[in-house]
């Protein structure tokens, strides 16, 4: 067995620890401050806990010693600490970060490491900037380059449209920093909140409006060979509208504290949702103008005997079939990983990866991981 750390017990952290776990390839040590999360991960031979405040150096350095990697799900705050600590231990990192600062300073840390350094390893960022790498290489050249993604429930039934499927921290944090994109081939910074617009998928109307972190380092891959590259989360219709007065007009980006506060106390979290990745490439190939459209909807389902959100299947997932990647020799084991250095089809012919398949999400994640 490979031994890892699972900062963070959340919903995410919880699931990816049962996903390495369950195949019998990972011991995975789950580390959070709070013990009656902790004391809520199931038990099992390659399953133990940690008590532990990451923000002690020393206790984190004996923590991490010795082990293989840290897959840190804790709030983007503490992502360069667990990055720090990890190039100090000599062990991989990875995590689900989509905090533009963090991931600049991840880099940083990574340029002396010996070990594989991998953020944003989740869904968006992450396999957004997978998918639409591989088709962007599909292209003599490129015009623009799409990224769409939501986390949405299935049944809405209140005035955002929205249920806690997220950390909430995160997506307050995605809706106040500023957007990177391209625009006319110039990396800018866009405002969030803004540049809404509507599509349907399936019959059914969706909004999208600028998010930042989505991208990932796409922006600075991408730079001089796109005339267009935006990111954009996918919500139901009225959403931003209300996000932006309660943000703006009633001056809560400067309380985040209390935004936190009203939204976890109002909206109900569910496990019946919904996952929307939506990329369209376009640009030139054989002298003509192109489009290639990914469109892919996962849902809700029971993973390991136990109902699994959609939000945490894809999340959980993505950074399990990265680690799983980066032990099997499939991606570079030193320095700084894009997510967009990563191959689809290797991806997704992962065990983890299995679940962003076409067809009965699942049917595949459950087989993947009882193999």
């Amino acid at each position: 067995m490979k031994d890892v750390v699972v900062i963070g017990s959340g919903k995410i952290g919880s699931t990816i620890a049962r996903l390495l776990a369950d195949t019998g390839d990972y011991h995975v040590t789950v580390v959070d401050r709070s013990a009656q999360q902790l004391a809520e991960i199931e038990s099992g031979p390659a399953r133990s806990t940690a008590k532990l405040d990451v923000t002690d150096d020393a206790a984190l350095a004996a923590q991490l010693s010795g082990k293989l990697a840290v897959l840190s799900a804790a709030p983007f705050q503490l992502t360069v600490a667990i990055a720090t600590a990890a190039a100090r231990a000599g062990i991989h990192y990875l995590d689900l970060t989509e905090d533009v600062e963090s991931t600049r300073q991840v880099k940083r840390i990574a340029k002396a490491a010996k070990t594989a350094f991998i953020p944003q390893c989740g869904l968006a960022p992450g396999f957004i900037s997978i998918v639409a790498s591989d088709l962007s290489r599909k292209f003599d050249s490129l015009d623009s380059v799409r990224l769409r993604v939501g986390a949405l429930p299935q049944f809405p039934s209140n005035a955002l449209n929205y249920n806690l499927t997220w950390s909430t921290d995160g997506v307050i944090n995605e809706y106040i920093q500023p957007c990177e994109a391209i625009v006319n081939g110039e990396l800018v910074e866009v405002p969030a909140l803004e540049e809404r617009e509507e599509f349907s998928l399936d019959g059914v109307t969706y909004e999208a409006f600028n998010t930042s972190g989505g991208l990932g380092t796409f922006c600075e891959t991408l730079k001089g060979e796109v005339n267009t590259l935006n990111y954009r989360t996918i919500r139901y219709p009225g959403h931003a509208a209300i996000m932006k007065a309660l943000l703006h007009d009633l001056g809560l980006r400067h309380r985040r504290d209390v935004l936190k506060d009203i939204l976890e106390h109002a909206l109900p979290t569910t496990l019946q949702d919904v996952v929307i990745v939506f990329v369209t490439v376009s640009g030139r190939r054989g002298g003509r103008l192109v489009q290639e459209t990914y469109a892919k909807k996962i849902y809700s389902a029971e993973v390991g005997g136990r109902i699994t959100s959609a939000i945490q299947i894809t999340t959980a997932s993505s950074i399990c079939a990265v680690l799983d990647l980066l032990v099997g020799d499939k991606i570079s084991a030193q320095g700084f990983i894009r997510q967009e250095d990563i191959g689809l089809n290797a991806f997704l012919e992962n065990r983890f990866g299995v679940c962003y398949r076409q067809g009965d999400a699942a049917k595949h994640h459950g087989a993947a991981v009882a193999a």
